[in-house]
């Protein structure tokens, strides 16, 4: 006999189904406890032991934006989970936090249990690689809000800093050396954009190549955004960093005078690494202004490191070690607390 739906479920949310994935979860979501998770998954609150009188609390909320229509397109939304951890490390890390906990909200017209499951997978996974617990979150099913068949992924993260090492860039002065390590692709911004210029002007498929390289562009645009907390850490714990900024939205020009003294510039020498190809075929079919390609997407560095002149070749070769890839690529002159690109 077939079960009748109830008058909820005929209105477009199915408890039963939410139960049912909720359970599912539940052990992924275990695989990411750390030592100070106190609660299990379900409770109302998530209970989390305090990190102690010398340290501050660093918190950071983000979403996957517009890749989100890129894993719909591709039916792959096991990566999108990790994008949206390793980002909200990434900011945090700029004050030279590392994580406790992150709360997911995943928002739906109805809960398709397959991709609500994978985008679990992807949260869980990276949290297990960053060291933070999956601590709680929200899943919403909302009919007539969002669009049919489409969800929405979005998180707060939780981090610890010891008082005496907070980096806020305030110690950045001219002299001082840029090291950049280098971005997986587009990371989770400027979407919008390049999905506009790759699938409506150039007509492109996700299983066409990227001109100049072997890889798709489904590969290219899902590429996992990077997590750069174990190189960076590495690096803090044996060289006095004097600001840090991650690459997001507004890249080079608007990220980096968010740590900058007002009377410094930073002055990026864009002739000391390569544009990855996806990049500047956005640029090419678009036909994009090449000084607001700098400003919506990374352009191929997601993550910036001021050091003094001195710790340079220490900092580079402990880089290297971690296989974070860094290049040299500008300096700090005085100014007016800008985002100078030359070359």
């Amino acid at each position: 006999m077939t079960k009748k739906k109830s008058a909820y479920a005929q209105a477009g949310v199915d408890i039963d189904v939410m139960m049912d994935s909720l359970k599912r979860i539940k052990k992924n979501v275990k695989s990411t406890n750390t030592p100070g998770v106190v609660s299990e998954i379900g409770s109302f609150g998530g209970l989390f032991k305090s990190p102690g009188k010398d340290y501050l609390l660093v918190a950071s909320a983000d979403g996957v934006g517009t890749k989100l229509k890129v894993a719909h397109m591709a039916g792959k939304h096991n990566t999108v989970g990790q994008c949206l951890i390793n980002h909200c490390t990434n900011d945090i890390l700029v004050q030279g936090a590392t994580p406790l906990f992150f709360l997911d909200y995943l928002g739906a017209a109805s809960l398709e249990p397959k991709v609500f499951e994978a985008a679990v997978a992807g949260l869980s996974k990276a949290c297990r690689e960053n060291g933070c617990a999956l601590l709680g979150g929200e899943t919403a099913e909302m009919p007539g809000l969002y669009p049919k068949g489409e969800y929405d992924l979005v998180g707060t993260i939780v981090g610890q800093v010891e008082k005496k090492k907070v980096i806020t860039g305030a110690s950045i002065r001219k002299g001082d050396v840029l090291i950049g390590l280098p971005s997986a692709g587009l990371h989770t911004n400027g979407y919008s954009l390049a999905r506009k210029v790759i699938f409506q002007k150039a007509k492109k498929k996700l299983s066409d190549l990227v001109p100049g390289t072997k890889t798709t562009f489904e590969k290219a645009l899902l590429a996992v955004h990077k997590s750069y907390l174990n190189p960076v850490v590495a690096l803090m714990e044996k060289i006095k960093v004097h600001g840090m900024a991650h690459i997001t939205g507004g890249g080079l020009v608007d990220n980096v005078p968010r740590i900058l003294p007002d009377n410094v510039d930073a002055v990026f020498d864009r002739s000391t690494w390569k544009t990855p190809a996806l990049f500047e075929f956005i640029e090419e079919a678009g036909k994009v202004d090449h000084e607001e390609m700098y400003r919506v997407f990374n352009m191929g560095i997601g993550y910036v490191i001021f050091v003094r002149a001195k710790d340079v070749d220490a900092a580079m070769d402990l880089l290297k070690k971690q296989k974070a890839r860094p290049k040299i690529i500008g300096r700090v002159d005085a100014g007016k607390g800008r985002s100078l690109l030359i070359n």
